[in-house]
C-alpha cells in the first residue's frame, strides 16, 4: 500500500531531484505536494495530513525543528534531509526519527523508506522521542531531557538527573538520583557519543560518569571516584591522565 508524502525544501533543484528519485525508485511512495517554506509546509501538512514528509533541516525563514515544534502532537513520519552533519544529526541518529545527508544517496534513500514502512507500529513511540528531543536540540538549554526505552513506553529523563552510565554488554544501566536505574538496551559507546557535549566523562571501559555529580578522586593506580549517591568507580589507568587533564579544567 502506498503511502502519501510531501517534500519540504527551499531549493528547487533539491526538491524536484528527490521527487524524481522516489517515482523512480519507490514504487510505495506517492509525492502529495511540494513546499518550500515552513509556512507553507504547516498548511499542507494539516491539509493533506501525509504519513510521511521529507524535511530540511536549514532553511532560510525557519528551520525544519521550527516547522515541528508547530505541532502539538506529530502524526507523520519524518525523513530529515540536509547538507549538514552536526550536532543535531547525532540527536536525530539516536532516536526513531531518520535522516539522509545530500546529495541524497539512492541506496540510502530505499533504506530509509524501508525503515519507515517497518517502524509504522510504533509510531507513538517514535513521535514521543521526537518531541523530547525537539526540547534538547538547543546547546544552551539547560534542563534537557532524553527518553530512554523501559518496558512497552519511554521515560524521560533530565540529563542533569544522570549519575553514571555503567556498561553491561549490549545493556546499559542508567544510575539516576533517588536511587533509580534504567536498564536500556544502548550501549555505553552510545551513549558517550550521544554525551560527548553534556559533561560526561568515559572513566573506564564498563563506566560512563557525569561529571556534575562527582564529589571526590581517590588517587591510587589508577584511582577512583566518588559519586554524589556514595557509589565508588574505579578509573582505569589507560584513562587516568586524560581524567585529570579534564578535571584541571571543571
Amino acid at each position: 500500500m502506498a503511502i502519501n508524502v510531501i517534500i519540504i525544501d527551499d531549493e528547487k533543484g533539491a526538491r524536484e531531484s528527490l521527487h524524481k528519485l522516489i517515482e523512480k525508485y519507490c514504487p510505495q511512495i506517492t509525492v502529495a505536494a511540494k513546499a518550500t517554506n515552513i509556512d507553507e509546509a504547516y498548511q499542507l501538512i494539516k491539509e493533506l495530513s501525509p504519513q510521511l514528509i521529507f524535511l530540511d533541516i536549514e532553511m532560510p525563514n525557519g528551520s525544519g525543528f521550527d516547522l515541528l515544534k508547530k505541532f502539538d502532537h506529530i502524526h507523520f513520519d519524518i525523513i530529515f534531509t540536509t547538507a549538514y552533519d552536526h550536532y543535531a544529526i547525532k540527536a536525530i541518529k539516536y532516536s526513531a526519527i531518520d535522516y539522509l545527508l545530500k546529495p541524497i544517496d539512492i541506496d540510502d534513500l530505499k533504506n530509509a523508506i524501508q525503515r519507515v514502512l517497518q517502524k509504522q507500529k510504533n509510531k507513538s513511540i517514535q513521535n514521543e522521542q521526537l518531541l523530547s528531543l525537539l526540547n534538547n536540540i538547543k546547546p544552551e538549554q539547560t534542563d534537557k531531557k532524553i527518553a530512554l526505552h523501559e518496558g512497552d513506553g519511554l521515560t524521560f529523563v533530565r540529563l542533569k538527573d544522570i549519575i553514571r552510565c555503567e556498561s553491561d554488554g549490549n545493556y546499559t544501566t542508567i544510575i539516576l538520583e533517588g536511587n533509580r536505574k534504567i536498564v536500556t538496551s544502548k550501549t555505553l559507546g552510545e551513549y558517550e557519543e550521544l554525551f560527548a557535549n553534556e559533561n560526561f566523562f568515559r572513566i573506564h571501559r564498563s563506566h560512563l560518569i557525569h561529571l556534575h555529580h562527582l564529589k571526590k578522586y581517590i588517587r591510587g593506580e589508577g584511582g577512583y571516584v566518588i559519586m554524589s549517591d556514595g557509589s565508588q568507580v574505579e578509573v582505569s589507568r589507560r584513562k587516568k591522565q586524560e581524567f585529570l587533564d579534564k578535571l584541571s579544567f571543571l
